[in-house]
């Protein structure tokens, strides 16, 4: 189990059950970016990643 699984189940085990925007979900990076700014760069990979999920060529 890798750490930031603990994170994860907690996430999932309170917010679950709620229906979010990808809309609130950038809003909620760009407070978390704007706060903790040494993380940056992970959060724009893990952006990036979901953005291009549906992509063909797996880019």
């Amino acid at each position: 189990m890798y750490f930031t699984d603990r994170g994860i189940e907690e996430l999932e085990k309170r917010r679950g059950e709620e229906e979010v925007t990808l809309e609130w979900l950038a809003e909620q990076l760009r407070t978390f970016v704007d706060l903790n700014p040494e993380f940056e760069v992970p959060v724009e990979r893990l952006a990036t990643w979901l953005a291009r999920l549906d992509d063909e060529d797996g880019e």
